[in-house]
């Protein structure tokens, strides 16, 4: 029935405007009978509930966390770093009744991603992987809103949940070392290699995170020499590219280096397909230590994932925690894709 309102709604059932509100408001403040009864004769009159928008207007809340990230909305559903990041963080948002509205920003579309944070309806965000050259965080904090990253950052004063990216990979360098490992290959995130396998430099590389994780890795292990490759965006399929480009040449290294457990799954497949076994005939490490690490064997950099987007939504919203900084812990896990240098 058009033009019925929370009014109508009222007057039919014989009560004030603010009863009916109450009903989907605060249905706790009347009695169970009451409020069946409005839904009813709401239910009868074809009316829908107070009007969302409007609502957040009146309360200058939206109700929303948003999570921005540069890279396609599939992302957040398939990469299992992602997934259990946002598991956290959904944890914490249910606790405090509030929603979470994915951003994906392009990074070819920096104009388009911008235009989108001035204009979202959000009363907090969590930044997690977004450069820290986009306008975002600016953007943000010019419209006031709370916001915490998952990167330490160039911003002074931002709230973040973050480790130590540099010490972390020092960790697997220092294993590596051990093992006698001279000559190796970092695989890395670049979304802009659509096809193929490629040889980056380190001012090529583009990503905060995966330079830092380089840069841990040369500190453990000043004598080696070091190979940056990219088959692709962070993927199975980018890891599986990369290791073919590097196994199939000659100049083949003795370890490969995930920097994400994603990519170093792909090149223990690759090696696979050429009857070569991790840890034996060629080491392979990752990052992260994602559910599938283990039953892989996989040797990799745990970080607490899920204890990461907890601990971002209690900085966004939870009033007792005070904590404005996290630094979180790291571990390297040893299994058997790690192996001695093979002599050459």
């Amino acid at each position: 029935m058009a033009g019925v309102t929370l009014k109508t709604v009222a007057q039919a059932v014989g009560v004030s405007p603010s009863t009916v509100s109450n009903a989907y408001n605060k249905p706790d403040q009347l009695s169970v009978a009451l409020r069946e009864r409005i839904m009813a004769k709401a239910q009868e009159l074809g009316y829908a509930g107070p009007d969302a928008s409007a609502r957040a207007l009146r309360s200058g809340k939206a109700g929303a966390i948003g999570v921005l990230f540069t890279d396609k909305l599939a992302y957040a559903f398939s990469d299992p770093y992602a997934v259990g990041f946002l598991a956290g963080l959904a944890e914490v948002a249910e606790e405090f009744s509030t929603s979470l509205l994915l951003m994906p920003l392009s990074s070819a579309d920096i104009v388009g991603g911008s235009n989108a944070v001035q204009q979202a309806a959000i009363d907090a965000a969590a930044i997690f992987c977004v450069p820290g050259d986009h306008p975002a965080v600016d953007i943000l904090t010019a419209r006031g809103i709370p916001t915490v990253s998952t990167d330490r950052g160039d911003h002074p004063g931002l709230s973040w949940v973050a480790i130590d990216e540099v010490e972390a990979a020092a960790k697997l360098g220092q294993h590596l070392t051990r093992l006698g490992h001279r000559d190796i290959v970092v695989l890395v995130d670049k979304s802009e290699v659509t096809s193929g396998a490629v040889e980056l430099s380190f001012d090529e590389v583009g990503c905060s995170d995966c330079e830092a994780r380089i840069q841990g890795l040369e500190k453990a292990m000043p004598d080696a020499q070091m190979r940056i490759v990219s088959g692709g965006h962070n993927s199975f399929t980018s890891g599986l590219k990369g290791a073919e480009y590097v196994l199939d040449s000659q100049d083949r290294p003795t370890a490969i280096i995930g920097l994400s457990d994603v990519q170093a799954l792909g090149a223990m497949e690759a090696m696979k397909v050429r009857g070569l076994t991790p840890g034996r005939d060629l080491t392979v490490a990752g990052f992260d230590d994602i559910p599938a690490a283990e039953p892989a064997g996989l040797t990799t950099v745990h970080q607490p994932i899920k204890d990461k987007g907890r601990n971002v939504g209690r900085i966004l919203l939870d009033p007792a925690t005070t904590e404005r900084q996290v630094l979180m812990p790291t571990e390297l896990i040893v299994r058997a894709s790690s192996g001695p240098a093979p002599k050459r």
